[in-house]
Formats: C-alpha cells, sequence, structure tokens
C-alpha cells in the first residue's frame, strides 16, 4: 500500500478518539498513551513485571477504578459492573504486559528502552495501553450496560511460567461468555483490522531430550556409545515426523533449540541434552505430535545401544476463534472503519500465545490490528520493532464498541 493511501486511512480513524462522542475524555486518552511510553521505557521481562503491575494499578485508581485484583503474582485485573437492566453477560479482555530480552536499536524514539537488553519488541505495551483505555471506557459508560467486564492486565505471555495458564487453573473466566484478546500485527498496513475463524496460532510444548550413551576414549569409539551421534540422529529423524506423518495443511514444526554435549575433542560423549518445542494448530494431533516425538527419540537411542529420557512440557493451546464472533467483528469494522479497512487476506496459524488458554475456557476471538507503516516496517521480536501511537485510540475505540455489541447482542 502506498504512503498517501495509508495516511489517508489512519486520518480516518483519527476523529473516533478527538470528537465529543469518543468513549474516553481527554485526560483518559493522554493516560492511555502515556502508559504505552512509560512501558516503553522501563519493560520488565516475563514474571518480573512489578513496576508494570503498579503503574497500570495507579492510573486505574487516579480513574475512580477501585479494587484491582492481583493475579499470577505480577498481573491484576480489573471487573466494571453494569447498572443498566437487562440481560447480564459477562465478557472478559486480554491485554498482555511483559517484555522481551531483546536490546533495543531505535534511537528516533524519545520513550525508547532505558532497560539494557530489554525492550516490548512485540507490542505488548500497546496492547495493555488498549486494554487500559477499555477499562476507563466501561467505568465511564457503567450505567449504559447490563453485565461484567472483565479486564486482564496479563503478566509473563513470553516465558514460562505463563500468565494464561493460570487463568484457566484459577477458574478466573468460569461463568463468563467471550473473551477477546488482540495484537498488533507489522505484516498488516496501519488502520486496517483483521480476524479469521479457526485456529490462528499454534500450541507450543516444549521437551527435554537427555541422550545417555557410554564414555571411551576418541581412539577407540568401539568401547563406548556415541551421544552425540545418537543426537544427531535423532535430529535428521524427527523432522520425518512433520514431513511424512502430519498434514501438509497443519504446519506441524518440531524445533530443536538448544544442544549441549562433549567435554573433549578425543572423548566419545557420554550425554546429551538437547531442548526445543513441538507446534501445531491441530489439537486432535497434538498428543499425537508429542508422542511421535518421545518414540522417535527412544528408537534411534534403541538402534545406537544408548538411552533416551524425553520430558514434555504442555504448553498453551493453540488459539481458536469462534465463528460467529469473527464474523460479528468483521461486520464492526466494515460499519465503523468501512469495508477496505477489514484485513481479508486469510494467515496461516503461526506462533504462540497463551491466550489459547482463554479460548480453550471460552468462545473467544483474538484478532490483528495493522501497525505497517513507513518508519515501522519491522517485525515483532526484532531489534528495530516500533509502531506509532496512533494506533492505540482507534483500537481502544473499536474494541470498546466491539465489547458493548457481545454485551448488548
Amino acid at each position: 500500500m502506498d504512503v498517501p493511501v495509508q495516511a489517508a486511512r489512519m486520518k480516518r480513524f483519527k476523529p473516533m478518539s478527538a470528537h465529543s462522542n469518543s468513549f474516553l475524555s481527554d485526560a483518559e486518552r493522554d493516560a492511555v498513551v502515556e502508559l504505552r511510553r512509560a512501558m516503553h521505557r522501563e519493560p520488565e521481562l516475563s514474571n518480573a513485571e512489578w513496576k508494570t503491575q503498579e503503574r497500570i494499578r495507579g492510573v486505574l485508581q487516579r480513574f475512580g477504578l477501585m479494587g484491582a485484583e492481583t493475579f499470577h503474582t505480577t498481573g491484576l485485573y480489573v471487573d466494571i459492573e453494569g447498572t443498566a437492566s437487562g440481560p447480564k453477560r459477562l465478557v472478559a479482555v486480554r491485554g498482555d504486559i511483559d517484555a522481551l530480552p531483546i536490546q533495543e536499536a531505535r534511537e528516533d524514539l524519545s520513550y525508547r528502552s532505558q532497560v539494557s537488553g530489554v525492550m516490548h519488541a512485540c507490542g505488548h505495551d500497546i496492547h495493555s495501553s488498549i486494554a487500559l483505555g477499555t477499562a476507563l471506557a466501561f467505568h465511564r459508560l457503567r450505567h449504559n450496560f447490563a453485565g461484567k467486564v472483565r479486564v486482564f492486565f496479563q503478566p509473563a505471555e513470553e516465558a514460562e511460567p505463563v500468565g494464561g495458564r493460570t487463568v484457566q487453573e484459577e477458574k478466573l473466566l468460569d461463568g463468563f461468555d467471550r473473551a477477546v484478546g488482540f495484537h498488533i500485527s507489522p505484516e498488516i498496513p496501519a488502520g486496517m483490522f483483521g480476524a479469521q475463524e479457526g485456529a490462528v496460532t499454534k500450541s507450543a510444548d516444549q521437551f527435554k531430550l537427555t541422550i545417555t550413551g557410554k564414555m571411551a576414549h576418541g581412539a577407540s569409539p568401539h568401547n563406548g556409545i556415541d551421544a552425540i551421534a545418537i543426537a544427531a540422529a535423532f535430529v535428521n529423524e524427527v523432522q520425518k515426523v512433520v514431513s511424512r506423518e502430519m498434514p501438509v495443511d497443519d504446519g506441524a514444526i518440531v524445533t530443536i533449540g538448544t544442544i549441549h554435549g562433549g567435554e573433549a575433542t578425543n572423548i566419545i560423549c557420554p550425554s546429551v541434552v538437547m531442548e526445543g518445542a513441538i507446534r501445531t494448530s491441530s489439537s486432535e494431533r497434538r498428543p499425537l505430535l508429542s508422542q511421535r516425538v518421545r518414540e522417535v527419540a527412544e528408537g534411534v537411542a534403541t538402534t545406537h545401544r544408548g538411552q533416551a529420557e524425553c520430558i514434555i512440557r504442555r504448553g498453551e493451546p493453540a488459539v481458536v476463534n469462534d465463528g460467529e464472533m469473527v464474523s460479528r467483528f468483521r461486520q464492526l469494522v466494515h460499519d465503523t472503519a468501512g469495508r477496505d479497512a477489514f484485513f481479508n487476506d486469510r494467515r496461516q496459524p503461526g506462533g504462540s500465545d497463551d491466550f489459547g488458554f482463554y479460548a480453550a475456557c471460552v468462545p473467544s476471538i483474538y484478532f490483528w490490528f495493522g501497525s505497517r507503516a513507513p518508519g515501522n516496517e519491522s517485525y515483532l521480536h526484532t531489534p528495530t520493532f516500533g509502531a506509532s501511537d496512533d494506533l492505540i485510540i482507534p483500537t481502544t475505540e473499536l474494541t470498546v464498541r466491539y465489547i458493548l455489541d457481545l454485551l448488548n447482542s
């Protein structure tokens, strides 16, 4: 998309937040944008979001939203109860708050990270700001809806132990009718939104494989059992599980992320430890894929006279979007922003997100909002990733309208 068209689209969106019919006051809009900048300046890694937690609690209290509850140690959620009459539907919203261990390389930003080796390279500072704006808007609108909106400021999306699992395990969505999540996308032009039915991410299970052989002198390999040779055979063989046993459209992935073994060049290595990830968009094939990784490890080790212990930790499930919620979202984008503002290209499920735990509890939607614009073309999880503040208020306004539709339908 060329720059003039992109600029026109962003200009069209801004009035939603600038006119008197906005869901937020001037002071609230300023607070939402300032939260993004403050979080970006002082990013915190997963399970260490202490300053972020207190910063968000402080803003909520400043605007009269008291009683935010702590969960997963460094997270918060706040409930906004509607006082209007009518069916009392319950809708949850998730904004994640943690950063990544990446050194930022955006010297052009006045609010660039001040924490060495840590930055918001996945847009969680913007997600949190949208969640804050949603909470403030519904507090302002509380006399205009029945039911309840619960806004999660969720820690630890990027690293175990993940916050989404806590939401499921502590039954924080019990009784809720719907859940709404969102993610920034530099693959989509700024000012556009997208969503699709079905799986939109992959599950992500972790494995730790310990291969045991027998030490020997490097000049007498027949006296030992070479764990490195077994590890090499496993790396090759396990990929055949994906290429020969999984349907092509599943997009299954087995990644070997780390290999540690060996002490010297002239010693047959007795032990290798490998760690990796297992991903699939199919909840039905997920257990089979893990089972086959374990079977291949044990089989290869036995073939080479060694042993294998494979420990698999179940991670987040795939995020599966509810079809009816996607249809409603598409119609809302058409009605409020125009048909050309909806990103229709169907995307293959990729990456993982612990919003999958929410979607496993209640019908959910996980939509994308575009950020690609001149100067902000870098992808997620890179040192040069960035996104404009101009995205925050329009996306907040759309989110609020969408949740109102869910509450009142």
